[in-house]
């Protein structure tokens, strides 16, 4: 017989705030029954209105609070929370850093994995951090209009202020947002698949101040463009590259495979720990360089390089981190699957005149199977896989490879614990603590690097 869930929508009651999901939920409960609460801090006591009621779950809403935490953070914009731009903006700073540690404390905890989290490293100033955003364009009352989707939706709510981007790239959306009104160009409509702008993108160097402004277009023209063009080049002298992106398919990716300078460079550039790199609108570019910086040398000082490693760079994009060592070892290999990240990260070898790194096309785990089986010994493999973590193949390819290290960066602990878990049973252990690095303030993500050493 089905269970019968003991709320109903719309029912209200008083409860206390116990737990916080990794989606920045507050978390009550009846009869053991969970109620996941938006802007809802543990310890706090609210009366809850209930949204949404599944089999096993609900989902609920802040009617009231009857007794705030001083964990809260009353000074945020509620936009931010409503449309999950900035999930943990609720929480104070220090409670955001605590809660991103005990995830990865707990995750392990569970598969009894022994080991050590150290505090989170933090930011100085954790928002306006951002060098990229895209924000959709859609039509409310009969013109183009930026902002993001309420959670859950695809109901654009109007914003200016996206809090955690770089702000002049929050001024320069505003400001083309404007001249694409000015010259009526149509927003994307989804539901008839109609209209010109689906997205405008902005990327922006941190260092080196070079803007890139990418309309992403459903249509393979942009009506006015040979006006729109010096419109936007001279109101943010920034721009050293306007791009358009072609997207023709019904789907919620944002960005098409085409691309058409419309004016200026292909490519901005901007630099890490020195080294140059040229980021093209498909690029992939931590988004936050300021804590990337000590994300990459956490990685490599807990890695204990001599300058004498022969080293495997599993996922290296365009060459971020294989770049950052390079003067540290004798030698780089890289293994990335997209084809434009292989060409931007020997692009940025050249640029930066770096001679003992390789690049290699192909997909990290059949990579890394060929290589073992070819005898390759590396000293060191890097790995900074995507939320998805690591396959069993390429862990056990990297294991027989007999690294004395390896040094994982990652950016989802649920998978980084599971890969964990076989890499023990491989014969290696954690070296040290792992060390969380907030590279997403006011988010629920969570970077980490932890260090596995070959047990003899």
């Amino acid at each position: 017989m089905k269970k019968k869930a003991p709320v109903v929508k719309n029912q209200e009651f008083d409860a206390e705030v116990i737990d916080l999901t990794y989606q920045g939920n507050g978390v009550v409960k009846v009869d053991d029954f969970p109620i996941f609460v938006t802007n809802a801090v543990p310890g706090e006591k609210i009366r809850v209105g209930i949204t949404k009621v599944a089999t096993n779950y609900a989902f609920g809403r802040v009617v009231k609070t009857l007794e705030a935490s001083p964990n809260r953070n009353n000074d945020v914009n509620s936009a931010a929370l409503t449309t999950g731009i900035a999930p943990l903006a609720h929480l104070k700073y220090d409670a955001q850093l605590k809660f991103k540690q005990q995830q990865i404390s707990e995750l392990f905890r569970k598969q009894h994995v022994d080991v050590n989290v150290a505090p989170t490293i933090g930011m100085e100033n954790p928002t306006g951090y951002r060098n990229k955003a895209q924000i959709p364009a859609r039509e409310i009352k009969g013109q183009l209009t930026t902002g993001f989707f309420r959670r859950g939706s695809h109901r654009l709510m109007p914003i200016e202020d996206f809090y955690i981007q770089d702000p002049e790239i929050d001024k320069a959306i505003v400001i083309i947002r404007d001249i694409l009104r000015k010259f009526h160009v149509a927003a994307y409509d989804e539901v008839h698949h109609k209209g010109v702008i689906r997205n405008i993108m902005v990327r922006r160097g941190y260092y080196s101040h070079e803007m890139m402004v990418v309309l992403v277009t459903r249509s393979k023209r942009i009506p006015g463009a040979n006006i729109i063009i010096p419109e936007i080049k001279n109101a943010l002298p920034e721009v050293t590259s306007i791009i358009q992106n072609v997207n023709q398919d019904k789907t919620n990716v944002i960005l098409g495979d085409v691309n058409h300078v419309l004016w200026g460079n292909k490519v901005i550039k901007d630099t890490l720990f020195d080294k140059t790199f040229a980021i093209g609108p498909n690029s992939f570019y931590q988004v936050n360089p300021q804590t990337t910086e000590v994300l990459y040398k956490l990685a490599a000082d807990k890695a204990e390089l001599t300058g004498d490693e022969t080293v495997i760079d599993a996922y290296s994009g365009i060459g971020t981190i294989s770049l950052t060592i390079a003067d540290k070892v004798k030698s780089v290999l890289g293994v990335e699957v997209v084809p434009a990240a292989i060409d931007d990260a020997k692009r940025n070898a050249d640029l930066n005149n770096v001679h003992n790194v390789k690049f290699e096309l192909g997909k990290a785990e059949e990579k890394m199977v060929a290589w073992q089986q070819d005898g390759l010994q590396p000293d060191v493999i890097f790995v900074d896989p995507p939320r998805k973590g690591l396959t069993p193949e390429l862990i056990d390819a990297a294991a027989k490879m007999a690294p004395k290290k390896i040094v994982y960066i990652s950016c989802n602990p649920a998978t980084l614990v599971r890969d964990i878990v076989q890499f023990e049973e491989n014969g290696y252990a954690i070296k040290g603590d792992v060390k969380p690095v907030d590279q997403f303030p006011q988010t629920t993500h969570i970077e980490s690097v932890t260090v596995l050493e070959r047990q003899n």
